[in-house]
């Protein structure tokens, strides 16, 4: 019987055995996970599970019963202690499992703040587990004083979900503007002044110096020598993968696990996806940090472990909500070299990125029909012409035509 390990309790862990399962695969399955929950949805965590609108049951990708009834093993609350190559075996504790396919979809750790500036004390939160939110929602009470440390798409989230609460909101990002490495000025201009509409005390070119506090943060001072108080700090600051076990048993790593286009790594037997894997795209190699991203490549895993020979494509694609605004991105904006924006009424709009006259991604804040009008050009490798994008006059769907 062949025997299938995933090491890694997320959306790529849950995808891939599911995969499995519904394609027929007969032999024994199991799913090692690090937290004590069954796999669960992320991004709702820091917005509706905190904001007390999701209970937690309804994070799960899937009931419990689900994994029993198609015989998973699942195992919770499990550390990896390393991969026996040689014996294909995972070892954790005083016990072992066999593996004749091993899937690593061990996700990305959350970069936390230096011990040395404060980043031990308590009340500094990262928002990465159901133990993060739960262990800073009783902090989160109207009129507390929180800094949001990063001006990236998980600060802004944080920020926006604090202001609906009623804290007091201070954001700093060091850079000159906020999503200064993902985002267009446009897109940044756009969000900055959606937060300081409610509220939010954003400062841009603006960076933590210190935490101050005995024991726990009871306030902070900048870069540019302010000091405020605060109850409590939310970092968001990007994450790393998780590579630890990987690099420990010899795998080659390359901004994450390298695999190849089947999913690979390079022992052929050990497949990696999601936020801890990088893979072969357009020439070159890159790693997504999305949902999206960890369903399609786990899914190909699982297609390729039941012998597809299926080539990964990505097509990504990402979301982020903050306030009464739905920003939907299609595509990576990567060498652009201009920007067209195309305006709608009220708070809607989007902008389009070119290189010369290849469209390569768009920003679509509020608006479903330039999202997908974009997604379907720019997976079809097809590009508008930037003067009708831009005349609001224009029908997008006249676009998609030949």
């Amino acid at each position: 019987m062949t025997k299938v390990v995933v090491i890694g309790g997320g959306q790529a862990g849950a995808a891939l055995v599911a995969r499995l399962r519904s394609k027929g695969f007969d032999g024994s399955i199991a799913l090692l996970g690090a937290e004590p929950a069954p796999p669960y949805q992320r991004p709702p965590l820091s917005k509706a599970y905190l904001l007390g609108e999701m209970d937690k049951e309804r994070l799960f990708l899937r009931p419990k019963a689900y994994y029993t009834e198609n015989s998973i093993d699942l195992r919770l609350d499990v550390s990896v202690d390393r991969i026996d190559r040689a014996n294909r075996q995972v070892i954790f504790g005083d016990q072992s499992i066999a593996y004749d396919h091993l899937a690593l979809c061990t996700g990305s750790t959350p970069r936390r703040l230096p011990d040395q500036i404060g980043g031990a004390l308590d009340g500094v939160y990262v928002v990465r587990t159901l133990q993060d939110v739960d262990s800073m929602a009783p902090r989160c009470s109207k009129g507390a004083k929180v800094l949001i440390v990063g001006g990236g798409y998980i600060g802004l989230e944080a920020a926006a979900v604090a202001a609906k609460l009623g804290l007091q909101v201070t954001l700093v990002e060091m850079s000159p503007r906020i999503l200064q490495r993902v985002a267009a000025p446009e897109t940044s201009a756009y969000f900055r002044d959606l937060h300081r509409a409610h509220g939010v005390d954003l400062r841009e070119g603006v960076g933590l110096k210190q935490l101050t506090g005995a024991t726990a943060v009871t306030g902070a001072v900048l870069t540019d020598g302010t000091e405020i108080e605060l109850d409590l700090v939310i970092v968001g600051v990007g994450i790393t993968p998780a590579t630890e076990l990987a690099d420990a048993c010899g795998l080659e790593i390359d901004n994450g696990i390298k695999t190849n286009a089947l999913g690979q790594t390079s022992d052929p037997s050990i497949w990696a996806a999601g936020d801890c894997a990088s893979f072969p795209y357009q020439g070159g190699r890159i790693r997504l940090e999305s949902v999206g991203n960890a369903i399609d490549q786990a899914e190909c895993i699982a297609d390729n472990i039941l012998g597809a020979g299926r080539d990964y494509s990505a097509r990504p694609w990402f979301w982020s909500d903050q306030y009464d605004v739905k920003l939907q991105i299609a595509g990576l904006s990567t060498g652009y070299d201009r920007v067209v924006t195309r305006q709608g009424t009220g708070n809607t709009v989007s902008y389009w990125y070119f290189k010369g006259d290849t469209l390569l991604a768009l920003d679509a804040m509020n608006d479903p029909r330039a999202y997908m009008v974009g997604k379907r050009l720019i997976e079809s490798g097809k590009s508008p012409d930037a003067k009708a994008v831009s005349d609001p006059d224009t029908d997008l769907k006249t676009l998609l035509k030949p």
